[in-house]
């Protein structure tokens, strides 16, 4: 049973999805805030080793940052969307959507420019991760998903590591920067592993499934509620549609989720489960 307690007030079905496709952008917002010192040091830092490891293109770039992000960037349960990206960097800590603006704050950077796919989720599909609060976690969970602008057309986060072998495992991988783990199978949202780490392992579709050539574990869209379509900016998207948590409910879980270890949960549950067996 998921909650409706600690959302905002937001019909189920939000409007339709808008006209067109957002053109995306390269500027800063008040979330990717690039002219900040610490988001422009970040970007240096990740110019310098995609050149060390001879990552020349855009995609590759993209992928030297993302396993940077996954090493030096803690994944919590932080639920403040809007969070800059200056602060995510300067905590070493944040949530997937959090660390999902810092890898968008560095393709802006680089030239690359980005937008989000609004997506409303299904809250079951966190129970993983909170077995002992169900009945706390929301009914649907809002989630920027990234979509950046690679040799004229728009590739979504999930596919920036596609084509690239042994996902994760490349110099230019998260596996490289102890990121996502190795092995096979699909992301079950359980553990130490977010969906931030898991692009760089294996496949994510929130649509039915052609992407993913039958391989049936990457196919998420029966967790998808909503499209929301696709904006030029996350800002522009949680503007529009608000935060997963109301006002109140971010003021009480930000200080203890927002330095929860993701995973620590489930695993703590696990622990009882074998120490009772």
């Amino acid at each position: 049973m998921t909650s409706r307690l600690l959302m905002p007030f937001r019909s189920a079905a939000p409007g339709p999805v808008p006209a067109g496709d957002a053109p995306g952008s390269t500027r800063p917002t008040a979330i990717l805030d690039l002219e900040h010192p610490l988001t422009v040091a970040f970007a240096d830092r990740v110019r310098r080793a995609a050149l060390a490891r001879g990552a020349v293109t855009d995609r590759e770039r993209l992928r030297t940052a993302h396993g940077i992000i996954a090493s030096a960037v803690r994944p919590v349960y932080s639920v403040d969307d809007l969070r800059r990206v200056s602060r995510t960097l300067r905590l070493g800590r944040g949530s997937c959507s959090q660390r999902m603006a810092v890898l968008e704050a560095v393709a802006r950077s680089l030239g690359v420019p980005t937008r989000v796919r609004g997506l409303l989720v299904d809250g079951a599909f966190w129970y993983p991760r909170f077995p002992g609060l169900r009945p706390l976690v929301p009914e649907d969970v809002l989630l920027a998903w990234p979509e950046f602008l690679l040799d004229g057309a728009w590739v979504p986060v999930a596919d920036l590591f596609a084509g690239h072998g042994t996902r994760g495992s490349g110099a230019d991988g998260a596996g490289a920067d102890g990121g996502a783990p190795a092995g096979g199978g699909g992301f079950t949202n359980s553990g130490p592993e977010t969906l931030f780490e898991a692009v760089a392992r294996t496949a994510v579709d929130w649509d039915a499934p052609p992407a993913c050539a039958g391989s049936a574990p990457c196919d998420l869209s029966a967790h998808l509620r909503t499209d929301l379509g696709r904006f030029t900016s996350r800002d522009e998207l949680f503007a529009r549609h608000g935060q997963t948590l109301c006002l109140a409910a971010r003021t009480l879980a930000e200080p203890v989720l927002g330095r929860w270890s993701a995973g620590a949960g489930a695993e703590a549950k696990s622990g009882e489960s074998r120490a009772a067996a």
